[in-house]
């Protein structure tokens, strides 16, 4: 093993993030940029990846990247924290283990793999490192419900026995949190496999190592916290869990309430945590911001709005007297004054698939232009680059550069 990617001790320290693919269900947010940069309270969702891989003690990050490989390359540029950051392209989307495949020639020894739309404590990550001794593969394993959604594991002691990829039923509690250890021997697997049905899942070549008696897959049980955003509303529940962590790039004036020396909170305005507000952003006067909510850099909220459980990405205008609950707002937006965006429970339909009570007021993907007095029906999604004329009343799915008028 080679000293840029273990140390002395064998613990991995560099890491491969996966960082390729749409995420095809956050539409109309991934239009144009890819899932893990979709904020996660004030920050890209990748960011968050990078911290914890960083503060677990990663010295070396290699990042495969594919659909809109250039917002992540500009974001990060070659070192972020001071970590060197290379890169790997995966031309086409063909599943998670050929995207692995496309950092083959990546980090040497031992390392870790993280998805990059997944947030993890970095504690999920030091408990993989410290357990990944004589294993050729360790894996996370959590326990929840969602082992129907993620994939559920069988445990032998400390050993995987089995991957259930889409359990019939719900009675499986463990599933794959999405860290792992893999020796090289990973690749040499994966490369053994033909890519079946358009995709190489990472999975095959786990399943193919627990197969072979010569190999050991672990897993590390843990408790810390695991989180993923599936759809555009998933953003609300992540920011909230976020902000009650404190976990935002953001510094606390006092408790709950974060907001950067660069931005500019009007004192007529009020802010009610958790709340966070990032650098350059504007609270005018009389606005109420929060409780639960982010708003991006350079954002501005206009005078007298009302905005809580609400995520807004950057370099984007929301008008005065604006009421808004439970609402994702894109980059790049200009909102008249006067929206209204009630919140759920609510029907969201998306490419033909109904989704029953679900909580959201809205989504506004990137650089929409809402006219003045607009109401935004519960569980809208507007696609980007929409312009929606005054007093217009939205409601469905609108796709993207269109115009809607009364």
């Amino acid at each position: 093993m080679s000293d840029a990617s273990t140390s002395e001790t064998g613990r991995p320290s560099s890491a491969v993030v996966l960082a390729a693919g749409e995420g095809v269900r956050l539409r109309p947010l991934t239009a144009n940029r890819p899932k893990p940069m979709l904020p996660a309270g004030t920050s890209p969702i990748l960011e968050h990846v990078l911290n914890a891989l960083i503060d677990a003690g990663v010295e070396d990050i290699h990042l495969v990247v594919g659909y809109q490989a250039n917002r992540v390359r500009s974001h990060f540029g070659p070192t972020y924290r001071d970590v060197p950051v290379t890169y790997h392209t995966q031309e086409n989307q063909l599943g998670s283990g050929h995207a692995l495949l496309q950092a083959s020639d990546g980090p040497s020894g031992s390392f870790l793999l993280v998805n990059g739309d997944q947030i993890v404590d970095h504690r999920i990550i030091e408990a993989v490192c410290e357990a990944h001794t004589d294993a050729t593969a360790t894996l996370a394993v959590v326990e929840g419900s969602e082992a129907v959604d993620y994939g559920a594991v069988q445990l032998d002691g400390d050993e995987i026995t089995k991957l259930i990829e889409q359990p019939a039923t719900g009675e499986f509690r463990l599933f794959n949190a999405g860290v792992y250890a893999f020796t090289q021997r990973i690749f040499e697997t994966l490369e053994t496999l033909s890519v079946d049905r358009g995709e190489l899942p990472l999975t095959d070549g786990i399943e193919q190592l627990i197969a072979d008696t010569a190999h050991t897959v672990g897993g590390v049980r843990t408790d810390h916290f695991w989180m993923d955003a599936t759809h555009a509303w998933d953003l609300l529940s992540l920011s909230r869990e976020l902000l009650s962590r404190g976990w935002v790039d953001v510094p606390a004036v006092e408790a709950d309430i974060y907001v950067d020396e660069a931005a500019h909170v009007h004192p007529d305005a009020t802010l009610v945590g958790p709340v966070a507000v990032d650098s350059d952003a504007i609270i005018e006067a009389g606005a109420v911001v929060g409780p639960y909510a982010a708003i991006g850099a350079s954002t501005t909220i206009g005078s007298g709005s009302v905005c809580s459980d609400v995520v807004v990405d950057t370099d984007t205008t929301i008008g005065p007297n604006t009421t808004a609950t439970e609402l994702v707002v894109g980059q790049g937006c200009e909102v008249g004054p006067a929206l209204t965006a009630g919140g759920g429970p609510a029907d969201v339909v998306l490419d033909e698939q109904v989704y029953t009570d679900i909580d959201l007021g809205g989504v506004i993907a990137d650089r929409v232009d809402l006219g003045g007095g607009v109401t935004i029906e519960p569980g809208a999604l507007i696609g980007p680059g929409t312009t929606v004329g005054a007093g217009v009343v939205v409601g469905g799915q609108i796709d993207g550069g269109s115009e809607v008028v009364r």
